[in-house]
């Protein structure tokens, strides 16, 4: 499988992961009644939980682009070292951005979601 293909895989497992750590980091704070049900009177959630939740949202919104963007490339036939360069790009600026969230560090998470959004825009520069 090309690089950007395997990226790609590995960036909705990321987002699967990220969504596992908001489930996690919620818990404690709404209950398991809480998740289970309807989740209409959910409070927001605060600390490492609300971090993790905008993190897992800000990844979606990121994903569906660059699935685009991969997608595209792909029929199109122009997969090359810059497109391969734009995916590691992606992969490891949301990998980062994944963790720095977490841990609260804001400069460096804009940073982190910078290089993802450099990836995209490298693949989308072949593109065009």
């Amino acid at each position: 499988m090309r690089t950007e293909l395997s990226l790609l895989v590995a960036s909705v497992a990321l987002a699967f992961v990220q969504v596992l750590i908001v489930l996690l980091t919620a818990l404690p704070q709404v209950g398991l009644p809480a998740l289970l049900g309807n989740r209409e009177d959910v409070p927001a959630l605060e600390g490492m939980a609300g971090r993790a939740q905008r993190a897992h949202r800000n990844m979606l919104e990121s994903l569906v682009l660059f699935a685009a963007l991969v997608f595209v490339a792909h029929a199109a036939g122009k997969f090359n070292a810059t497109t391969a360069l734009g995916a590691q790009l992606f992969f490891w600026g949301r990998l980062a951005f994944a963790v720095i969230y977490l841990l609260g560090i804001p400069v460096a998470r804009t940073l982190a979601w910078l290089v993802s959004v450099v990836g995209m825009l490298l693949i989308f520069l072949q593109l065009i």
